[in-house]
């Protein structure tokens, strides 16, 4: 199993049109699943807005962004990405280990923000707020998510 850091960046209404810029930028395949697709819409106005979105290349940079629903604060100076550890789900239950270990010491001292649990999108997911105020958002790798 191999899990590596990838910076989250959080939008309001503009990931799409980040991810297709940074695909220019970058190279490599841009893949979107919208809050539709998740079957998570809260409000029908943002369904095919970006719930996750990431932009990888074979040898370089990789970028995860999604739009911040409108239900919930946004300010693009103060929370403007999140820091990602993504597992491999091809490993399975090495996999939701590796990143189970991780949570449970980056939880010390943390703010749980969404419990590490199976999700609709991801065999397992889950965010918190470090001690330090940092953001993370660890998961293994889904059906969506590649």
């Amino acid at each position: 199993m191999s899990v590596r850091a990838v910076t989250h960046l959080n939008f309001r209404g503009d990931a799409r049109a980040a991810l297709t810029f940074y695909a220019s930028a970058f190279g490599g395949d841009v893949a979107v699943v919208t809050y539709k697709d998740a079957g998570s819409v809260q409000d029908p106005a943002e369904a095919d807005q970006v719930m996750w979105g990431q932009v990888s290349t074979a040898d370089g940079p990789c970028v995860m962004a999604y739009d911040v629903p409108s239900g919930l604060p946004w300010n693009q100076g103060e929370n403007a990405f999140f820091v990602s550890l993504r597992g491999d789900g091809a490993d399975g239950a090495d996999g939701a280990d590796e990143i189970g270990a991780y949570w449970e010491k980056l939880a010390e001292g943390a703010t749980v923000l969404r419990p590490l649990a199976p999700a609709e999108w991801a065999p397992l997911y889950g965010m918190l707020r470090d001690r330090f105020g940092v953001t993370w958002v660890l998961d293994v790798v889904g059906e969506y998510q590649a």
